[in-house]
């Protein structure tokens, strides 16, 4: 066949599946407190801001009936009310005991953490320069903790107007959720007008946000188009449309469900990298991969960057009230052979 007529040859199209992707051990426990209490106790369960940030598990759990609210006093009196992922402030707690309400706790322990952190560092006199999104729902918890101490410092082009009690006891904290390199960046910022800032004993982003970025990263440079499975109201999930574009991805977008997405999307689309944020179940990333594999993208490649192994146990009030019926079943199953016999 002559060069100048031959037929271009048909770019061979291509999925790019970030591992990591999807639940993190925080957001695995509190989707399963939430199961658990429902089972235990029956519904309603209140659940005191969506347990995590994902339009579908709270749509799901809601059909269990989990009954989600915005304020404590929305809370019958005497009622079981759970307490989110992104953790609360101690007014929330102290709202709650004076309802008589019944509460369980499933703020992730990396949030917990973080709130330690700012208690430990508040008693000591520090001035604690929080780095997050305004209005979060974490950053809100952890403010609580010390809001006299608490100054937030919202990415750093913030940094030069933060003003603070003495430069040389200052420390910075932040959201678990953010952009590492975004973070680092207003680190670095806030390093340059308080030299002497000190950091975290350990970082405070969370290694499930650390490892997904990673992911993306890298995949990302070889994606034309990167499709983050996400709610809009997930830190981490947007923070990974962010890393895409970054990472030299031609284009990204956030969408909850395969159905979202707008077929000219794929227009000069060779290369499609999928992932999805830490509060996103596979089986909306399952949908999303049958979508483009109807569209020709048949060919899933695996880009994996780390292995995850953490869990987290239940929550401490969930663990009590599952042991102390485990324990009466087990006695009442003693008991029958006794009164069988006699």
């Amino acid at each position: 066949m002559d060069a100048m007529t031959a037929t271009p040859a048909r770019r061979v199209r291509r999925v790019l599946l970030a591992a990591p992707r999807g639940y993190c051990a925080g957001v695995d426990r509190a989707v399963i407190a939430v199961e658990k209490a429902l089972e235990q106790y029956g519904a309603p369960v209140y659940v005191r801001h969506e347990i995590v940030h994902n339009k579908y598990v709270v749509q799901t759990l809601e059909k269990k009936g989990a009954v989600f609210v915005e304020r404590t006093d929305e809370v019958p009196e005497g009622s079981i009310v759970m307490f989110s992922a992104h953790g609360v402030a101690p007014v929330v707690h102290e709202e709650a005991a004076a309802r008589g309400l019944a509460t369980i706790d499933a703020t992730c322990p990396l949030v917990t953490k973080v709130h330690r952190e700012a208690v430990r560092y508040a008693k000591e006199d520090f001035d604690i320069l929080l780095i997050g999104h305004e209005g979060h729902e974490e950053v809100i918890g952890t403010s609580g903790e010390a809001p006299e101490h608490i100054t937030l410092v919202d990415g750093p082009e913030e940094a030069a107007q933060v003003e603070v009690r003495d430069p040389s006891k200052v420390v910075w904290l932040s959201q678990t959720t953010l952009s590492v390199d975004e973070t680092m960046e207003t680190v670095g910022a806030l390093k340059e007008k308080f030299p002497q800032l000190l950091s975290p004993p350990s970082d405070d982003i969370c290694y499930a946000t650390q490892n997904r970025q990673i992911a993306v990263k890298q995949m990302g440079a070889e994606a034309d188009l990167v499709i983050v499975v996400g709610s809009r109201n997930s830190s981490n999930s947007k923070r990974l449309v962010e890393v895409a574009l970054q990472a030299g991805a031609r284009t990204a977008h956030l969408v909850d469900y395969a159905s979202e997405i707008d077929e000219s999307w794929l227009e000069g689309v060779a290369t499609v990298g999928v992932t999805s944020g830490a509060s996103v179940p596979d089986v909306l990333v399952e949908g999303v991969l049958e979508w483009l594999s109807e569209r020709g993208f048949e060919d899933v490649e695996i880009v994996k960057t780390a292995e995850e192994s953490i869990t987290f146990s239940l929550p401490k009030e969930l663990r009590r009230d599952l042991r102390a019926e485990a324990d009466q079943r087990q006695a009442e199953a003693r008991e029958r052979p006794a009164a069988e016999s006699a």
